[in-house]
C-alpha cells in the first residue's frame, strides 16, 4: 500500500556543489554523449573541504561523478535523443540534459590522485560542471547479468563507437534503425 504525496515529498530539495568538474569540452553540441564513446581526459577539482572525504579513493579504477547539468536550458518530458533523432521518446527513458531536475551522472576512470584532485578519462561533461557527488564503481554491486536496454537495444551502437559521438555529429551522420 503506498500513501498519497505529502507536502514535505513535493518540498524544495537543496544541494551545494563539492568541487567543479573540468574537461577540454566547452559547448554541448561538441561533447561527447557518453563517455564510453571517447577517451578524453579532464580532472575533477573537490573544494578542500571535502579532501579529507577522498581516503582510499586511489583503490578503486572508476567512479560515478553526480552532477549539476548547468547549461541545461529547458525542462522537457519528451525529446529525441542523440541516438534516434527520428523518434520521441520520453525523457525518463534518455539521458538528455533537458530534465526536470538536471542531474547527471557519468562513469569515469580514475587515473590518479593529487590532493583534491582526481585525474580522470572517459570524461562527457561540460568544462566547469558542478560536481554533487561521488561514487567508488564496485563491479560486486554495480554489474547487472542479462540487461534490458528498451529502445537503445535497437541502435547501432557499436557504430557509435568508431563515430566522433558527440550530438553535431550524431546529428550530421546518416544512420537506419534495422
Amino acid at each position: 500500500m503506498h500513501s498519497e504525496p505529502t507536502d514535505q515529498t513535493r518540498d524544495p530539495v537543496t544541494y551545494r556543489p563539492i568541487g567543479v568538474i573540468r574537461t577540454p569540452f566547452t559547448e554541448q553540441k561538441n561533447t561527447p554523449i557518453q563517455g564510453v564513446f571517447n577517451k578524453a581526459c579532464g580532472t575533477v577539482e573537490l573544494f578542500p573541504e571535502y579532501e579529507s572525504g577522498l581516503l582510499d579513493i586511489e583503490t578503486f579504477s572508476h567512479l560515478f561523478l553526480i552532477y549539476h547539468f548547468h547549461q541545461a536550458n529547458a525542462q522537457m518530458l519528451r525529446q529525441k535523443p542523440f541516438l534516434d533523432l527520428q523518434k520521441e521518446r520520453g525523457i525518463f527513458a534518455i539521458r538528455h540534459f533537458n530534465r526536470p531536475n538536471p542531474i547527471g551522472i557519468s562513469i569515469v576512470e580514475l587515473k590518479g590522485v593529487r590532493g583534491n584532485v582526481l585525474d580522470v578519462c572517459g570524461v562527457d561533461t561540460l568544462d566547469g560542471t558542478p560536481l554533487l557527488d561521488i561514487k567508488p564503481y564496485v563491479h560486486q554491486f554495480d554489474h547487472r547479468e542479462e540487461v534490458r536496454s528498451g529502445w537503445v537495444d535497437d541502435q547501432h551502437v557499436d557504430d557509435v563507437r568508431e563515430w566522433n559521438s558527440t550530438p553535431e555529429a550524431l546529428r550530421h551522420r546518416d544512420r537506419v534503425n534495422l
